[in-house]
């Protein structure tokens, strides 16, 4: 989930503007758009934090706060942005930064034993994903390469873009991949909720230091924000796939060890402030209700579709975790944050709130995320050639 794509009708007519007066009017309509978002979706995530949901309830306001906004600016001024990929692309990286810095002390390498296990959970869930696309095809009729695409797990806004490239259905794919990550990021944390009971970790305090005003901590975190910055934004401009998030975890993890490498700098150690946190959930949430926001009108037949398609692959998801109880010595709990469909960056939120082998889960989505977008353009070949073969005449 790294990216976004419209699929919807762009209301916007540009006809004898100016393009560079146009490109500025979109960036401020944007901005306001996401303006508007945070501070819905701050006090949406103050209000749920009240039912002691824990400090993934941000995530769930910025899904409110997505849906909400962009209805709104359809319904009320006829203006449908398109899914804010800016703003998914710095939720990336700001929770790719707070769990690289969570990491930074983890014994990585006692889990790189587990790679083989992390490839095979990968592989199944890829295979399950063809599966489930190619039972989807034929149960809604639907082209076989459009099936494949939205049902495979991977980010919503790079499934649909492949679709847009290839003249597919757009709004299906985003639709399918959308119920998805919404049905993971809703149930995973719920489900592990009510199995850890009281040990689940209350919300942040209102009054609580969301950020650590001493001036060294100021400095060091401005630091840390221009180095991501530096890293991230070529990911974002050459539309590298999870390279936000990959840079951002990187530069969390070894940002303390380079600063006691430094000699010039005495015994100081840096995490990030619980806002960082906070603000990258929120982004991650909004972007995902700007799908629910930006999505057409569907008959009751074709949402059918998509949730029996859904339904299949968290079935794929809970077999993969049963799976990897089998092969490994990891509890039940640890099992379904690797093996969950969708959603990388906040089940590894999930484990950080719990506290619960966050090495391992990490490692888990970071090995299935590059699994699956380096091997894109193979499984794009594979479905088009399976495409062709299905749509020939018998």
């Amino acid at each position: 989930m790294n990216e976004s794509l419209s699929v919807a009708p762009n209301l916007e007519e540009h006809t004898h503007e100016n393009p560079v007066v146009t490109k500025q009017q979109l960036f401020v309509k944007k901005l306001i758009v996401l303006v508007l978002e945070m501070l819905l979706a701050l006090p949406l995530g103050l209000l749920l934090a009240k039912f002691q949901i824990g400090r993934i309830a941000w995530i769930f306001g910025g899904i409110a706060a997505g849906t909400v906004v962009l209805q709104g600016c359809r319904v009320l001024y006829e203006y449908s942005p398109q899914p804010n990929r800016t703003a998914r692309k710095v939720g990336m990286a700001l929770v790719g930064l707070t769990i690289g810095a969570s990491n930074a002390h983890a014994n990585l390498a006692s889990v790189v034993s587990g790679i083989p296990i992390f490839i095979f959970i990968t592989l199944f869930m890829l295979l399950s994903g063809g599966c489930i696309g190619y039972i989807y095809s034929r149960v809604s009729k639907t082209n076989l390469f459009t099936a494949m695409l939205a049902t495979v797990p991977g980010g919503v806004g790079i499934m649909a873009a492949i679709a847009a490239d290839y003249n597919k259905n757009v709004s299906l794919v985003a639709l399918v991949q959308a119920i998805r990550v919404t049905s993971v990021v809703v149930l995973i944390p719920l489900i592990a909720r009510t199995s850890v009971g009281n040990y689940y970790p209350q919300t942040l305090p209102i009054n609580g230091a969301w950020l650590n005003l001493d001036p060294s901590q100021l400095g060091l975190l401005l630091l840390v924000l221009l180095i991501t910055g530096l890293v991230v934004y070529p990911a974002i401009l050459f539309n590298i796939p999870a390279g936000d998030f990959f840079g951002a975890l990187l530069i969390g993890i070894g940002f303390n060890p380079l600063l006691h490498w430094l000699p010039f700098v005495g015994d100081i150690s840096f995490s990030p402030p619980p806002l960082i946190n906070l603000l990258g959930q929120m982004l991650l949430g909004i972007t995902i209700g700007e799908y629910w926001g930006d999505k057409p009108n569907f008959n009751r037949r074709t949402v059918g579709y998509a949730l029996m398609s859904v339904a299949m692959t968290l079935v794929a998801g809970a077999i993969a975790a049963i799976l990897a109880m089998q092969l490994t010595s990891w509890d039940w709990l640890t099992c379904l944050l690797v093996t969950a469909p969708g959603g990388s960056a906040e089940m590894i939120l999930v484990s950080l709130v719990l506290n619960h082998n966050v090495e391992i889960v990490t490692t888990g989505h970071l090995v299935r995320l590059i699994a699956i977008n380096s091997s894109l353009p193979l499984w794009v070949f594979l479905f088009r050639r399976l495409d062709e073969q299905f749509s020939k005449p018998v």
